[in-house]
Formats: C-alpha cells, structure tokens, sequence
C-alpha cells in the first residue's frame, strides 16, 4: 500500500492570534481531511505579515503533498497571503487575467480598483473549477489558497477534496471502566500486534464512573475489526461501556 498523501494547515490572521475571532477552519479541515483519507501533519496559526507567512509555507511544503491556507485574501491592506505565498515559493505576485474577467464579470461596478487585487496570483497558479462555485480555487506548486469564511472555505474545499487523493480511514471507537493505568500495558501489547490500527486512548472525568474512550483508525478493515476484537476480548463485557457520541466542534 502507497503512503498515504499527506496536508499541513495554515491558519493567517491577527484576528486568530489576538482571540477576536475564533479558528473554525482547522477543526473542520481535519475532519474533512481525515474523511478523505489525507493525512494531517501540522496545522499552524500565524499573523498577517508577508515575511511570516513565507516563512511558514517553505518548512510546511518540506513535510506535507498539500499546504492549505486559510485567510488573508481580500483586498484590505491586511490581506497579504497572496504575497507571503509568493514569497515562500520564490515568484512573483501577477494579475491572472482569467481571474480578472471572471471578477469583472460577477462584480459589475463593484469591480473596483481594491476589488482588482483578487486577481492577484503568484506566477504559475492554476485555477480549479469543480463544483458549484462562483469563484476558482487558486493553486500554486501544491499550495491551496483559501479565503477565512468559513462557510466560503468549506464550499470550495469540497468542490477540490477529489484532487487530493487519499484512502478513506475507517474508525470504531470503546469505552471502557478500567483506568489507563491498568490497561496501559495490556494496550501497548495490542497495539504492537496490530501496527495498521491506530489507538488512541482519551480519559474522561466529566461524571463517575469515569471512563476512557478507546478510538481505533485503519486504512485496513480486517485489522481493524480483528483489534476491536482483541480490545474487546481484553477488557472484558463488564468493563465495556457504551461510547458517546463524537462531540460538535463547539462542545470541546
């Protein structure tokens, strides 16, 4: 079986850092990129400096197939993305003439001088137009360039998920009674006979008993199945409990 392909977030903006606007675009990324099969290997949050942000994108390109951005990206004076990208991958910031039609065309005479910086691109960008979108995704060198509304990023993230590849993760999830540090040893030998499945192992103390939620993930589910067996056979009928719900992004 190929690695599987691999993403790093980057969260621009002041707003994040300073606490005036909460980040709901990495949670909900690494769901979505954990649906898909794409494995998430950092997600940084960084203000709206250019230097920064290059900084940022050339050690992120050096560990991830995919670099996400999120932020940063309209025609204010603090929308420097585009710029800091550019910077990162070495090229210069260009009008897209593509870009600059489409803009002209959808805005109108709203298509202002400040509006005209959206079709700044850094040289070489592609343009993405799957799914029902007003506007492309910009892509340059495996840089995925996303605006910070939420609700425009999830939009134009699941028009482009099929490009990224990646193996569905299929997931099962125990809750047991015993405590970590009874299990700790049981649970380590479990998990080196079955080296395809991921465990995780998450205590909770909200309310007695307390119990620790057991999560298993496999691109492989004849192993999974076969640990969720050894887990089960391991703690015992008595011992297992019904596991929760996942909670909603706003409940913790």
């Amino acid at each position: 079986m190929s690695p599987p392909p691999t993403a790093a977030v980057l969260v621009i903006g002041n707003e994040i850092l300073s606490g005036k606007f909460q980040d709901e675009n990495s949670p909900w990324l690494a769901r979505r990129l954990r649906e898909l099969g794409v494995d998430l290997v950092r997600i940084e949050t960084i203000p709206d400096e250019v230097e920064v942000i290059a900084d940022a994108i050339r050690r992120l390109r050096a560990v991830a197939d995919w670099v996400l951005t999120s932020g940063g990206v309209g025609p204010t004076h603090d929308d420097v993305t585009i710029a800091g990208v550019a910077r990162g991958l070495g090229v210069e910031v260009v009008e897209s003439p593509e870009l600059a039609a489409v803009l002209r065309e959808k805005m109108g005479p709203r298509y202002t001088p400040a509006a005209a910086r959206l079709a700044a691109v850094p040289a070489g960008a592609e343009l993405w137009w799957e799914g029902p979108i007003a506007f492309p995704q910009v892509v340059v060198q495996g840089v995925l360039i996303f605006p910070g509304v939420p609700a425009l990023l999830q939009r134009k993230f699941d028009a482009v998920a099929a490009r990224l590849g990646g193996q569905p993760v299929l997931h099962a999830r125990l809750q047991t009674t015993r405590a970590e540090s009874v299990i700790a040893d049981e649970l380590a030998a479990i998990q080196a006979r079955f080296p395809t499945v991921d465990i995780g192992s998450y205590p909770r103390f909200e309310k007695k008993p307390w119990t620790v939620i057991l999560t298993l993930d496999s691109r492989d589910g004849a192993a999974l199945e076969a640990c969720v067996a050894a887990l089960r056979e391991m703690l015992g009928a008595a011992e297992l409990a019904a596991a929760p719900p996942p909670r909603a992004p706003d409940e913790g």
